[in-house]
């Protein structure tokens, strides 16, 4: 029997910040490439029935990721991650924001900066991630948005999509 893998979210209003800790079922190399590599990250990012398609992934410092998330309907919202730092197979860090299919930011949506921390302990991984956004009221606009709800749904798929690529190479 599978044993539950850890899963933590935790909203920090006193410095605007979530917090997600969610432990893997894969060696930290394919978990990095799940987060870091175009053909992965658009098999899982983006809650269900939506689903991500990557214009542009430049996965260097000052590199970006320019992505659209497709609803069932066609509909299309743009989004821009800009890398800030990144430590090879340990820690990555980029802004994130909304932003128009020319990789304009919106101003007037949230912005985000995300830091994720990736560990191996006892033949899983954890990812550690600390996103912090400029004020109070942007991080009750993401979390009024379904924010939680989808990132639990995203990792769940990034879950399953390890799974099959470790059953894949077995």
């Amino acid at each position: 029997m599978k044993r539950e893998l850890a899963f933590d979210f935790s909203v920090e209003k006193e410095n605007n910040s979530i917090r997600i800790k969610k432990e893997f079922d894969a060696p930290k190399q394919l978990v990095w490439e799940g987060w870091t590599t175009k053909d992965l990250l658009d098999q899982w990012w983006g809650p269900q029935p939506w689903h991500v398609e990557t214009k542009t992934l430049d996965f260097t410092t000052n590199g970006i990721w320019h992505y659209a998330m497709k609803g069932p309907e066609g509909e299309k919202h743009w989004n821009l991650s800009q890398f800030i730092a990144i430590e090879d197979g340990q820690s990555f860090m980029y802004k994130d924001g909304f932003c128009d299919e020319h990789g304009i930011i919106n101003q007037d949506m949230p912005q985000g900066t995300w830091l994720l921390s990736f560990s191996e302990a006892e033949n899983t991984t954890l990812v550690d991630c600390k996103i912090s956004m400029g004020t109070s009221e942007e991080l009750q606009t993401i979390l009024d948005m379904g924010f939680q709800e989808g990132i639990s749904m995203c990792l769940t798929q990034l879950d399953a999509l390890l799974e099959r690529t470790i059953n894949a190479k077995e």
